[in-house]
């Protein structure tokens, strides 16, 4: 059937009977299109939780097409798309130059860092967050793990063990009443290097005013 509409909300050639059954599957990647959706301010937090609900309890496939009509086809922007957004990602580099994620770069649920000899940063400033949490398994040796943070963005460290290594933390500032965005669990070994958390380096005209970095983005509606 030509022109239908697939549960991502994008338009499609031939494909399922909206009338079809839907699966798991195509309930998750709905959500996940509604999510990166909220993370660019598309939706508000009680249009997310709405939509959120109801392609959790849908039945039909015409039924998840509806609740993503109204939005892009590419709503990560930045050529970010839905398939790109992944629950595993592993990062694996030795005595190689830095590794960095920065700009929009989609945050998965779980992050798997095993380096030796290499700078790690991690920038969550523009991040599009599309999950509460964030699990990093870190087997790192030697150098730096940054983490550029936001207001929204907790980072817990207790699951994380040093070895002749130190953890420099430095709180973002932010509101008591910001909600949080994203909690990231780090665990695992940090050995002969340091753990860095910290906000956005001021600019040039902050310093001089005395004022701290903003980011460039505010923390994802929940």
């Amino acid at each position: 059937m030509s022109g239908e509409m697939s549960p991502t909300g994008k338009g499609s050639g031939p494909g399922p009977s909206p009338e079809l059954r839907a699966s798991h599957a195509d309930r998750d990647r709905v959500v996940d299109v509604l999510r990166i959706a909220a993370g660019d301010g598309l939706l508000t937090a009680d249009e997310l939780d709405e939509r959120v609900e109801a392609a959790l309890s849908a039945r039909t496939v015409r039924e998840l097409a509806a609740l993503t009509a109204d939005l892009p086809p590419v709503s990560a922007g930045a050529g970010v798309t839905v398939a790109e957004v992944k629950d595993v990602v592993r990062i694996e580099q030795i005595h190689s130059g830095a590794v960095e994620r920065v700009g929009r770069w989609v945050v998965p649920q779980r992050l798997e860092l095993a380096l030796t000899y290499c700078e790690m940063t991690l920038d969550f400033t523009d991040a599009v967050i599309t999950h509460d949490t964030l699990r990093i398994d870190v087997v790192m040796t030697g150098k730096t793990l940054t983490l550029i943070t936001r207001p929204g963005i907790v980072i817990d460290t207790d699951g994380l063990q040093l070895v002749h290594s130190k953890i420099k933390y430095r709180q973002t500032p932010t509101n008591h009443d910001t909600p949080v965005a994203l909690r990231v669990q780090l665990v695992g070994q940090k050995a002969h290097g340091r753990v860095v958390v910290r906000p956005p380096r001021r600019t040039f005209g902050q310093w001089l005013l005395r004022r701290p970095a903003s980011p460039r983005r505010a923390g994802r509606s929940r």
